[in-house]
C-alpha cells in the first residue's frame, strides 16, 4: 500500500504545491477538538464503503452524511472516514462531506488512510478533518515524528496504530523522544492479522501491558458485540474503534448508543469494585 499511497501523494503535489497547501490549511479555524469522557469509555465510529475482509459495506448506507450524522448523535467521540480508493472505496470527498456534517456537532472527523508524508496530513486538514491515522509499521521513526509534528501544528489528534509488539516498541521510542506528553495522541492496537485478514481478539489482552503508558488505549478491529465492548474495558482499553459492525447495522445510532452504555457501565462497575477493595469493603 505504500507505493500506491506515494503515487497518490505525487499526483496531489502536482495539483497543489506543499507551500500553497500549508498556507491554505493554516488559515483555517481549528477543527473540533477530540473530547474523551474522563475515566470512562468512548467509541470512534468508522464510515467505510468497502473492506478487503468484509467486502461491500454500502448496503445500509444511504449516504456518507446520514451515516456520520447517526454516529455523532449516537455518541461517537470521533468518526473515522476511509479515504483510500482502491481497496476501501474511499475518497477525500467522503472526508469533506463527513467533516461538514460533524463540525456543527463538535465531533472531529479522522482521515483513515495509508499516510506516508506530512502533505497528506495537510490534505486531511484541508478536507476538514480533526485527526489522522498513522500506521507505525509503514514508516520509520523520523517519518512518524514528522507526521505527529504536522498534526500537532494543525491542532489535530493522531491515532498511532500498532499491530504487534515490535510496533508498540517503536511507538514507545517515538513517544519517549517527544518533549511533552500530548493528549491528542491515542495509541491503538489493531488485532487483525494483515496476511490472513482474520481477527485475533486475544492479541488485545496479550499486548495491553506493552502499550505506552499515559495515552488513551484504543482497541481496533474485532469489537462486534456488547460482550466484546465489556471485554476490552476489562482488559484496560479506554476507546474502541468500531467499523464493520456499525456499517452492517440498519440503526447505527441505536447500536452505537448501546455499545457506549455497555462500556461505560462496565467502567463504573470496575471503578466501584476497585474502591471497595481499596477501602477493605466486601467484594462479594
Amino acid at each position: 500500500m505504500t507505493q500506491t499511497s506515494m503515487a497518490r501523494l505525487e499526483q496531489a503535489r502536482a495539483r497543489e504545491s506543499e507551500q500553497a497547501l500549508w498556507s491554505r490549511v493554516t488559515d483555517l479555524p481549528p477543527p473540533p477538538k477530540l473530547k474523551l469522557c474522563p475515566e470512562s469509555f468512548d467509541i470512534i465510529a468508522e464510515c467505510k464503503l468497502h473492506s478487503p475482509s468484509a467486502g461491500d459495506l454500502s448496503a445500509n448506507t444511504t449516504g456518507v452524511e446520514a451515516r456520520v450524522q447517526a454516529y455523532a448523535h449516537g455518541g461517537a467521540c470521533a468518526v473515522s472516514v476511509l479515504t483510500e480508493p482502491s481497496r476501501f472505496g474511499g475518497s477525500l470527498d467522503h472526508l469533506s462531506q463527513a467533516a461538514a456534517i460533524l463540525a456543527p456537532l463538535h465531533v472531529p472527523a479522522m482521515r483513515k488512510d495509508f499516510l506516508v508524508d506530512p502533505y497528506q496530513v495537510m490534505e486531511a486538514r484541508a478536507a476538514g478533518a480533526g485527526g489522522v491515522l498513522v500506521i507505525v509499521r509503514m514508516l520509520d521513526r523520523s517519518r512518524i515524528t514528522e507526521l505527529l509534528d504536522c498534526a500537532a501544528m494543525l491542532k489535530m489528534f493522531v491515532l498511532l496504530e500498532a499491530f504487534d509488539a515490535m510496533d508498540l516498541q517503536t511507538a514507545h521510542e517515538v513517544l519517549a523522544l517527544r518533549k511533552a506528553h500530548d493528549e491528542r495522541i491515542l495509541v491503538g492496537l489493531n488485532c487483525r492479522d494483515l496476511e490472513k485478514l482474520t481477527v485475533e481478539l486475544g492479541r488485545l489482552a496479550e499486548l495491553i501491558d506493552q502499550m505506552p503508558p499515559g495515552y488513551a488505549h484504543v482497541a481496533e478491529s474485532g469489537v462486534t458485540s456488547l460482550d466484546d465492548v465489556r471485554t476490552v474495558v476489562d482488559i484496560g482499553y479506554q476507546v474502541a474503534l468500531v467499523g464493520t459492525t456499525l456499517m452492517h447495522s440498519q440503526n447505527p445510532r441505536k447500536l452505537l448508543g448501546e455499545m457506549l452504555a455497555a462500556g461505560r457501565e462496565r467502567t463504573m462497575a470496575m471503578r466501584s469494585r476497585q474502591i471497595r477493595l481499596a477501602t477493605g469493603g466486601d467484594d462479594e
